[in-house]
């Protein structure tokens, strides 16, 4: 009987020790600077799966002390398949719970901001999809730094949140350090071309006229200036007087002329040297044509740009 006792003692000491084990653990968020993130939970997923997704998504620190304190307090068999809202700051309890009684939060919206778009078109987006209100304007000084990318706002936020989230988001994936001048350099070619490699040709292209203090004749900054895009501008139209027309102006704009993604930022940070002084872009096939003397590039006009 005593060893029975004993036995029995041993068993509730351990699971004792095990559940305040886990209320310690569970307490404490694995990452308390992360970002807030959509995880969903799949339906027929177990208790393991859940666990794992969580894991593998740095919300939790531990798999197993999750999967233990959903068992203990009995929502195993009540988790709920869904779209979460979740951030690393919560504790393993309130992400528990939230899967349990499936709190699926209506307020946010997830919104995706295309890369090369203007800080006005993003301001429209956010308006229209109710994040922002109507008279909320985003700053044209931050045109650039407002990192293209898909995003999880809650609606009627304050503009200083939103742009905060974008911001952390440009430092994350681009750096602090980010020399303005690339910036602008970047929005130019994620307008002039597509490819990886031909920004970086057109990179080279571009830096080697501001060494040379040759204008850089972007139609890019034609269309910011026109607000429109045209298969091929006019002479008047690369007149027009503007410090953001690089046919009439040596060097890069005063600004970015949009919000670069990743793919630009890297060509403006390393051109390819080449022989190749112009480029077009030929409308059937978005191809980029280029050419090393001007009365090359002449004759592509003509072949390409009827």
């Amino acid at each position: 009987m005593k060893n029975l006792f004993l036995n029995k003692r041993f068993v509730l000491i351990f699971f004792a020790t095990i559940f305040i084990l886990v209320i310690v653990l569970g307490s404490f968020s694995p990452n308390c600077g992360g970002e807030e993130r959509i995880v969903k939970i799949e339906k027929g997923w177990g208790l393991s799966e859940v666990g794992q997704k969580l894991k593998d998504e740095g919300l939790i620190s531990n798999k197993w002390m999750f999967v233990l304190y959903v068992w203990i307090r009995g929502y195993n068999n009540h988790l709920q398949a869904g779209e979460y809202l979740l951030s690393p700051k919560m504790s393993m309890f309130r992400i528990a719970k939230i899967i349990a009684q499936g709190e699926v939060n209506p307020n946010w919206v997830k919104i995706t901001i295309p890369e090369g778009w203007t800080n006005k078109q993003t301001e429209e987006r956010l308006i229209k999809n109710e994040v922002i209100g109507s008279d909320d304007r985003l700053s044209t000084e931050l045109q650039g730094y407002l990192f293209p990318d898909t995003y999880y706002f809650y609606k009627n936020s304050e503009v200083n949140t939103v742009v905060n989230k974008m911001r952390e988001n440009f430092d994350k994936k681009v750096g602090k350090d980010t020399k303005y001048d690339i910036l602008k350099m970047a929005s130019i070619l994620e307008k002039e071309v597509i490819s990886d490699e031909d920004r970086a040709i057109v990179s080279g292209i571009f830096w080697k006229r501001i060494k040379n203090s040759y204008p850089l004749q972007s139609c890019a900054t034609i269309a910011y200036i026109l607000g429109k895009e045209k298969l091929q501008y006019s002479y008047a139209d690369t007149r027009v007087k503007s410090s953001y027309n690089t046919y009439t102006n040596i060097g890069l704009p005063p600004t970015p002329i949009n919000n670069p993604g990743l793919s630009a930022i890297n060509a403006a940070l390393h051109p390819k040297q080449t022989d190749y002084n112009f480029f077009l872009t030929d409308p059937a096939t978005s191809k980029t044509i280029f050419s090393k003397t001007l009365e090359e590039h002449n004759a592509n006009k003509v072949k390409y740009l009827k």
